[in-house]
């Protein structure tokens, strides 16, 4: 090949263009090199979120959910922003109230756990219940809210949590009862459904929670492990409380119990702050617990004694009639006992220090209880089980917050009740709607409960058909409740369905009573029964729901025949009051307008009467007896 076929190329062209390389390469990047990677995963989970909004993925998260145009209720799906994954997650009593809150309101919030939502009377046995009875009885003319949000298995990350919307619903009174949940209740720092300790991690979770992703995400990971799994055991069932102890022993003052303490320390003073800066009055109550006769769960040994050392010394204590030194003792057997489903006394000494600090008042209820038990030690005359009270607990636990309240200054000025302190009392107990029902249903709970860890060793339980005897209808009612087969309203309208059928008819109206008071505004609470009872001829009955529905929402309906039953009974001047009430509303009613005549003839109006009258037959022509009752009223009229 000839030199000559080749080119030379300059030396400084191929050093220009290797420098201009070399450039190149060192240049620093651009800032959108670097942006454009973090921007496009944040793209990605933008445009997720806002698809599976859309789509309305999922669970709603939202605090409040509508019942009615303008009714809400606590969303009872809001538990699974801190319950991971537990099955069969609690809800609140999901106790109605208006969305927008009216004039001459007053609107109550509890917060707590299981105690406070009134477990296991619930949803129509709880203190709130009390309160609500007394403070209608006390001011008849004001609109009553008690919002119980107690919930089982949580503790003071869910109150934290639910309080921004909670200030969001302008609350004149905010009452608190927690405490017992730090350690086992969800996000608990020996729970199942714990993050750990670090409160800055729990609150982030408790923020992300509240994103589609993340509830996408949570339940990919769910999935997964049934996905690869050869069994179908979906979840190994027991009770809530069995279930969500995962740090079974927690020795009195170790690093985990501190760690407890802490939690709620920081939580609660955290809501104290928030409530002080939106100048929320607040109540706080001391807790309290079975000492005398529940033994410690699990007892080991600390500085040569254990919890059941302690718990034995205390009954000897009590034999011998030294019962201060007994409830020393009890007490300290709790502190000691390493299984914490009951809050240690330094809980109620928190609560008191902050109370103290943010100048709120205690409703002292751990003191109260003990000054009514015998011997002043609280047992099971107060409790159904390690800290549960009964429906009479529950109700002095109203009542010690009813005089708390009633010592502060948030009360409306007016009060025009007629009774007695005292009667007020014995009157609001004996207006709570509880039938056999929700007492059997209470019982089978604690039965449940009692034949589950810690109660028992897991090897000792017994079959549930050998554990209940089911003797009548309310107890096969009672036990669907408790097996979570059918829900607590549909129990009440099954039961009043048997009793209408055995012509038991005030025990009927009581079950739909019961459903009325928990569920004011579901107007077939209101109307089947009494066209029911009409229908029967049971007026006397039907008396009491009508002017409950009357008094809820007045119709045509309801004031007719209120109008007709009072007229009945020589009750002329109210008759005539509901029955031009409900002609206002329907003018064409034959009924009403014969009625009206009636009443009116009562009382010698003939005039009057006859007026009605003519438009009664005008309306019906053959009503029964109108023309008979015309031709009276015309010769009545003549002389």
């Amino acid at each position: 090949m000839s030199k000559k076929n080749f080119k030379k190329t300059p030396t400084k062209s191929i050093d220009d263009k290797t420098k201009t390389i070399i450039d190149t390469i060192n240049r620093k990047p651009r800032k959108w090199f670097y942006i454009i990677p973090v921007l496009i995963p944040v793209l990605f989970l933008c445009l997720l979120e806002i698809s599976l909004r859309l789509f309305d993925y999922g669970k709603s998260y939202e605090q409040w959910i509508d019942v009615t145009d303008n009714k809400i209720i606590l969303n009872p799906d809001l538990a699974y922003r801190y319950f991971f994954t537990t099955e069969g997650i609690p809800y609140s009593n999901q106790n109605v109230f208006d969305k927008v809150k009216k004039e001459n309101t007053f609107r109550i919030f509890i917060l707590g756990e299981s105690s406070a939502a009134g477990y296991p009377f619930m949803p129509n046995g709880s203190f709130g219940v009390y309160l609500k009875k007394r403070l209608e009885l006390l001011y008849p003319g004001t609109n009553i809210e008690i919002i119980n949000l107690g919930m089982t298995a949580i503790n003071s990350y869910a109150l934290m949590d639910m309080l921004p919307g909670i200030i969001e619903k302008e609350p004149d009174l905010v009452l608190i009862y927690t405490g017992h949940n730090e350690y086992y209740g969800a996000l608990g720092v020996g729970s199942m459904e714990s993050f750990g300790s670090s409160r800055s991690v729990i609150k982030l979770v408790l923020w992300l929670n509240k994103f589609k992703t993340v509830e996408l995400l949570r339940n990919i990971i769910k999935a997964v492990p049934k996905i690869f799994s050869s069994s179908d055991k979906v979840d190994e069932g027991g009770t809530l409380m069995a279930r969500m102890a995962k740090e079974q022993t927690i020795p009195y003052r170790s690093s985990l119990f501190n760690n407890g303490i802490e939690q709620f320390k920081d939580n609660l003073t955290e809501i104290l702050e928030t409530l002080k800066e939106a100048k929320i009055p607040v109540i706080i109550g001391t807790l309290t617990y079975n000492l005398k006769d529940q033994p410690p769960f699990i007892s080991i040994k600390e500085n040569s004694k254990s919890a059941a050392d302690i718990y034995n010394e205390a009954m000897t204590e009590l034999m011998k009639k030294n019962y201060s030194n007994a409830n020393k003792l009890f007490r300290q057997a709790k502190d000691l006992d390493a299984l914490r489903f009951r809050a240690p006394e330094k809980i109620n000494e928190t609560i008191k220090q902050l109370a103290k600090q943010f100048n709120y008042p205690i409703a002292d209820i751990d003191n109260f209880f003990d000054s009514v038990s015998p011997n002043g030690i609280v047992g099971n005359n107060l409790m159904t089980d390690h800290l549960h009270p009964t429906l009479n607990g529950y109700q002095k636990i109203g009542k010690v917050f009813f005089e708390k309240i009633n010592e502060t200054n948030v009360l409306p000025r007016s009060s025009i009740s007629k009774f007695t302190f005292n009667q007020q009392d014995s009157i609001a107990i004996k207006s709570y709607h509880f039938t056999q029902l929700d007492s059997t249903i209470a019982k089978f709970r604690i039965q449940y409960l009692k034949n589950d860890w810690p109660f028992v060793d897991k090897e000792k339980s017994v079959r549930v058909n050998d554990l209940i005897r089911l003797s009548n209808f309310i107890d096969t009612i009672a036990i669907k409740v408790v097996d979570n087969k059918i829900p607590w309203e549909k129990a009440h309208r099954d039961a009043a369905d048997i009793y209408f059928n055995r012509k038991e008819y005030a025990k009927f109206a009581e079950e739909y009573r019961t459903l009325i008071d928990q569920y004011p505004v579901i107007n077939e609470y209101y109307e089947n029964p009494i066209n029911q009872l009409l229908y029967a001829k049971q007026y006397d009955v039907a008396l009491d729901l009508l002017k409950i529905y009357h008094k809820v929402k007045p119709t045509s309906f309801n004031s007719k025949w209120l109008g007709i039953i009072l007229l009945s009974k020589n009750d002329v001047d109210a008759a005539i009051s509901y029955l031009e009430e409900s002609f206002l509303s329907n003018s064409t009613d034959a009924q009403v307008l014969y009625n009206i005549a009636g009443a009116y003839s009562i009382k010698k109006n003939y005039n009057k009467a006859l007026e009605y009258i003519n438009r009664c037959i005008a309306s019906e022509p053959d009503f029964p007896g109108a023309r008979q009752l015309q031709y009276q009223l015309n010769s009545a009229a003549k002389r």
